[in-house]
């Protein structure tokens, strides 16, 4: 048995999932990959992993379904999700799956590992006196809705209201991934 901390990223961008891996590596970390839900399953048949790294957007679906398998195959699990379009709606979601911490992209190892050490939260964490802007109110509805339909664009569109060529254009402005 090894005495590493077994640390799984499931990420479906595989240069971005191999750099994360050598960089936790070298931290010490026994690092297992899956590149999206069918991936982690069998893996979590055999290893009880302490840290997990979860992309948000993933080739195969929602980040937040494997957010909630790692949950349930280890509830004291520390899981951190990335993303790279960030919404109140979808940290939300991941801190009620079971995630501890949710960082926008680019985040880098320290990030993550700053991550893990916060995992209990900070009621001190200092309040925004900006009030949200009208361009972030959409943005956050837009991912909203985007969750609600397992980011399928054109249905996101139809349920917003909106042409699908101007909801991906909208989504080419602020990069999903």
């Amino acid at each position: 048995m090894t005495d590493k901390r077994v640390l799984v990223i499931v990420e479906d961008d595989a240069p971005f999932a191999r750099a994360l891996k050598r960089s936790f590596e070298r931290r010490d970390y026994l690092v297992l990959l899956a590149a999206g839900l069918e991936d982690l399953a069998p893996l979590l048949r055999t290893e009880r992993p302490r840290f997990a790294v979860v992309d948000l957007k993933l080739a195969t679906g929602s980040g937040l379904a494997c957010v909630e398998a790692l949950h349930a195959a280890v509830p004291d699990m520390l899981i951190v999700v990335l993303t790279g379009f960030a919404s109140i709606a979808t940290a939300v979601e991941a801190i009620k799956l079971g995630a501890c911490h949710y960082l926008a992209k680019p985040s880098n190892t320290d990030d993550i590992e700053d991550a893990f050490s916060r995992a209990a939260g900070d009621a001190g964490v200092m309040l925004s006196e900006r009030p949200t802007s009208i361009k972030n109110l959409e943005w956050e509805r837009i991912h909203e809705m985007l969750v609600e339909t397992g980011f399928n664009i054109s249905e996101a569109a139809r349920r917003l209201g909106m042409h699908r060529r101007t909801l991906a254009r909208k989504l080419g402005k602020r990069r999903v991934k």
